[in-house]
Formats: C-alpha cells, structure tokens, sequence
C-alpha cells in the first residue's frame, strides 16, 4: 500500500504531496521500519491514521513520541499488530486517549489466478466517461459500507476512468459490479476497491470482475497483484482465495478517542 500510495501522489501531486508526512527508522545503519500518514498536516474530519510498515515496537514507540511532540492530531494507527500495538500504547500514555480496535484486515498476494469457469452471466468492461456518475455513487457507498473515514476522492475515480484501471461487470446490459486497481508501481499493483450493490449480490459478478481486473494488472506488466480484505468479511476472503490470492500478514487499525 505504500507504493500504491505514493506512486499515485507522485501523479496526482497537489495537496497530496503538501500534506503528507513520510519517515523512516533505522537500525545498525539500515532502514528498518516506515511510516506513511497522507494528511498529516491538514488533517481533515475522518482523516486516514498513520500508516506503519512491519517494525520494531520501539520503532513504533519512538515514532507516536515524536507527533506527541509535535502535538500532531493523530485519530488512529494503521499496521501490524505488534507495531500497531506499540504505537497506541505509547500514544494513549502520553495523551489519555482510548484505544479501540477499528477494523482487521489481512493482505493476499495473487499466487495463480484462477478466473471463475464458468463465469457468471455477463461480461466486463473497461468503465469510461458515462459511467463516472454511477461510479462515483459506487465508491462513495463502498466507503461507507465498509467504514472508512473519509468520503470517496473524485480525483481518484477520475484518474482510474482515465487510465482504465477501473472494470465494470455487465449483465442483462447493465453494469452489476466494479473492480478497480492502482497503477503499477514497482512491479506492484493492488486490487481496491471492489463492489457489488447489494440488490446484485451472491450471484459470482464480485468474483468474475475481480478476476477481470487482476487480469488487466497481469497484461499490464504487473508481477505482484495484492489487496486487502476486512477480516471481518469471511465472505470475501474466501472469494479472493479461490481467484489464487494467498495470504501474506495481518494488519489491525486501530482508532483514537
């Protein structure tokens, strides 16, 4: 996610760039821990968390010391569970805040893609300019449905329309699902979002999409295709898993009160 993100700060610039905080900890002369906060420095309501790589806890301690300082408005922490866990213990004593976990998530690689046969009535398509209204509607519900702070970015949904990294399912010639994906960066490419309205629902077109635009990735060069799944959801991480995503880490975010 790292790279996903700066790779599209890196495109998209503006306020991206401006507002953001990127370090780094090192240990016996190497890096040994990163950390990624988009916003810091105009944090919005519902702003993202800070965003830790695998780390030392003292890392992770070290680095919510050093916002404490700057008296940084910092309304979670977003990474592994033993640096996440860290970090909000060093956070919550030296503020007060409460802890509260907000969402466990897991991270798959693509092993081998192993598309749905046979697939779901329908078929995809790359999404363009007529469509960007209904998928604009599209990721403003995901993010709602699945919790996150902040409304759905224009910018971004305009920059995947643009670049035709966002599919939609059709069937009975109307679309019934999309998948979108980051921009390859460093060999990488991650699958997000993926959404299917709930009227449209176990009917394989999350699956048969998903499948579509890890296969658009594959085309396009990437030689890693990730995402990230709510724990929460069995749903969904059993679909991922029989398309050939494997598992890789658990994270945990963690939210601030």
């Amino acid at each position: 996610m790292a790279l996903t993100v700066t790779g599209s700060m890196r495109s998209r610039g503006g306020a991206l760039q401006r507002d953001a905080l990127l370090g780094w900890w090192t240990a016996d002369a190497r890096v040994a821990g990163a950390c990624l906060w988009t916003g810091a420095y105009r944090p919005a309501p519902g702003a993202y968390p800070p965003m830790l790589s695998a780390m030392p806890g003292a890392a992770a301690a070290e680095l919510a010391d050093a916002l404490a300082r700057r008296d940084a408005k910092v309304p979670g922490v977003n990474g592994p569970p033993e640096a996440a866990g860290a970090f909000a213990d060093a956070w919550t004593g030296r503020t007060g805040a409460a802890s509260t976990v907000a969402m466990r998530q897991r991270l798959y690689r693509l092993g081998r893609l192993d598309a749905p046969d046979p697939p779901p009535e329908g078929a995809a398509r790359v999404a363009g300019d007529d469509d960007r209204e209904l998928v604009l509607d599209w990721f403003t519900v995901f993010h709602r449905d699945t919790g996150q702070p902040r409304r759905a970015d224009p910018a971004l949904v305009d920059e995947r329309l643009a670049e035709g990294r966002l599919l939609l399912w059709e069937a009975g010639g109307r679309p019934v699902a999309m998948a979108a994906r980051t921009a390859i960066v460093a060999g990488t490419a991650r699958v997000a979002p993926v959404y299917t309205p709930a009227e449209h629902r176990r009917r394989g077109y999350g699956a048969a999409v998903t499948a579509a635009v890890t296969r658009s990735a594959l085309d396009a060069g990437a030689g890693d295709v990730v995402l990230f799944t709510d724990l929460a959801n069995p749903t969904s991480n059993g679909v991922y898993q029989r398309l050939g995503y494997r598992p890789v880490e658990d994270r945990v975010v963690l939210a601030f009160a």
